[in-house]
């Protein structure tokens, strides 16, 4: 875990960034269906925001699955009866990084 509090929060916040308002300000160029062409600044925002959408997700997820791991290991080592639990425990970090790749894919074919 990271141990200091200014760490912390400055992961949080670029994680909060590149997920959540990045995306938000490619998606928000303009009404859907409008025929005006579109902004260069859009045609950039797009694959950077989609770039940082796929790279903090997929960091978030090794992120979650070394901590879990880590936990799991010691766990197996004391109590091999909960390996079902641990492998599960262990995939579902792996949702992350998937919806982080949707997510990507949804800005960059947004028309």
């Amino acid at each position: 875990m990271i141990e200091n509090r200014l760490a912390r929060k400055v992961v949080f916040g670029l994680t909060f960034f590149g997920v959540m308002l990045v995306p938000a300000m490619a998606m928000a160029a303009g009404p859907a269906g409008a025929t005006t062409p579109t902004d260069w600044r859009v045609l950039v925002a797009r694959p950077i925001s989609a770039g940082l959408v796929m790279t903090f997700s997929a960091m978030s997820a090794g992120y979650a699955q070394a901590k879990i791991g880590a936990a799991g290991a010691g766990t197996l080592a004391e109590r091999p009866e909960v390996a079902i639990n641990i492998i599960v425990l262990e995939a579902l970090p792996e949702i992350i990084a998937l919806l982080g790749f949707v997510i990507a894919f949804m800005i960059g074919t947004a028309a």
